[in-house]
């Protein structure tokens, strides 16, 4: 007789049927807590970008210039009025930021673009794009303030990340990444990444020698002592980035021009211009600074800041993380006393630091930037490094050159 073969079958522990199931269970409701989540809890970051018609503006060619008063004038007051209007409303935790890029005249009209970004729930988004478009239309109608507004000509569309990354960094002295405070070059503190994006190192033979500051897509302004040991463009290059070493971005020099009336070992006109060979891409760690108009004036005693790859001491050792240092302006009477330069310091130079010392450029930040924040936190270049009594010194300040003299001598080599 034939015995088919049997296969005895065993049933599970009840337990381990529980377990299961209950595992099976906690699996579906982690993946459907996380799609709940991210659909309607978890903050997504929203770009938008915008216009809208100021009225009864005088036709001024100088509101389309990004530097001039008449631009950051108007710009302040809609910038204002913005923040105010959403910092004011019920999607106030939703606001990040708001910021007027360009302004048009137009006849007796100004159009102004603006940049937003808010922060939502992805369930939320449309619903919080028409609470945007609802709270500014309501602010734009309300002129209880000098301008007198269109609300009917806004627009509002949302734009990508990178449109909008885009769209920044295409301006000059805006910031992407910016620390809370400007921290304590000597007496400096490492710089974040992104945080002065307008730095470079100028290297001879691949090794940095002096700094530089980007003002358009191929000229930076550097000092004209930087090339007193070669005037020979091949034998320099330029990077960016906050790294000295290794090179980010790296580029060569096409052509050197400096000034006319800078004779080696003075201290007058001590200013450069390079012409790199290819456009620096514009990304948010690497774009240009404003440069100030002729007219511009900064006080003593505003708050400026100083960055650079220069020895920590005197004689001291090189970092290889960029350093920033807030400084201040100094009176030129002051920085010209007998205890401090005694009469050295001409109209075309600036002093920043502090006369009890400490805080300083030093040997290696020479050309580098000496940056200014206008009311909008639109960062501009104020003087460039030249020289000074070793660094820190008491009573012996940085000098600088001052931009503002030779706004007229920059446009005149780079059209900027």
């Amino acid at each position: 007789m034939y015995r088919p073969v049997t296969v005895s079958r065993t049933s599970l522990p009840l337990w381990m049927i529980a377990l299961i199931v209950f595992g099976v269970l906690a699996i579906l409701g982690i993946t459907v807590g996380l799609l709940v989540y991210f659909l309607a809890v978890e903050n997504m970051v929203y770009y938008y970008q915008g216009r809208f018609t100021v009225l009864d503006i005088p036709h001024n060619e100088n509101y389309a210039r990004e530097t001039s008063p008449e631009n950051n004038y108007l710009s302040k007051i809609l910038e204002t009025k913005m923040a105010d209007a959403f910092q004011s409303s019920s999607i106030y935790r939703q606001y990040i930021n708001s910021q007027v890029i360009t302004l048009d005249p137009d006849n007796n009209s100004v159009i102004a673009h603006i940049w937003l970004i808010f922060k939502s729930p992805r369930s939320m988004k449309e619903n919080t794009r028409r609470r945007i478009e609802t709270i500014l239309h309501q602010a734009l109608n309300n002129h209880s303030g000098s301008l007198n507004i269109d609300p009917n000509s806004l627009s509002l569309t949302e734009i990508s990340k990178t449109t909008a990354e885009k769209i920044i960094n295409n301006r000059c002295g805006r910031r992407a990444r910016m620390s809370a405070t400007h921290d304590r070059v000597r007496g400096g503190s490492n710089a974040r990444e992104g945080e002065w994006p307008w730095q470079a190192s100028l290297k001879i033979n691949g090794r940095h020698y002096c700094g530089a500051s980007l003002i358009g897509k191929r000229h930076l302004v550097t000092a004209a002592h930087c090339f007193q040991k070669t005037p020979n463009p091949k034998n320099y290059t330029v990077s960016f980035g906050t790294l000295v070493t290794p090179p980010y971005m790296q580029h060569y020099v096409q052509q050197i021009i400096i000034h006319e009336n800078y004779v080696p070992g003075e201290h007058h006109d001590d200013i450069a211009v390079v012409l790199l060979t290819e456009e620096v891409p514009f990304q948010n760690d690497v774009h240009r600074v404003c440069l100030p108009e002729a007219t511009q004036i900064f006080l003593p005693g505003e708050g400026v800041v100083v960055t650079g790859w220069g020895a920590l001491f005197y004689n001291g050792d090189y970092p290889l993380l960029l350093q920033k240092a807030p400084v201040k302006i100094i009176d030129t009477n002051t920085c010209n006393s007998r205890e401090a330069y005694n009469g050295m310091v001409q109209d075309t130079m600036l002093c920043a630091g502090y006369m009890e010392g400490n805080i300083d450029a030093c040997q290696g930040d020479s050309g580098g930037p000496l940056v200014y924040p206008n009311s909008r936190n639109i960062w501009y270049l104020v003087g460039i490094v030249s020289w000074g009594e070793e660094c820190g010194k008491i009573n012996k300040p940085g000098v600088y050159m001052r931009v503002t003299a030779y706004r007229n001598w920059i446009a005149s080599k780079t059209g900027i």
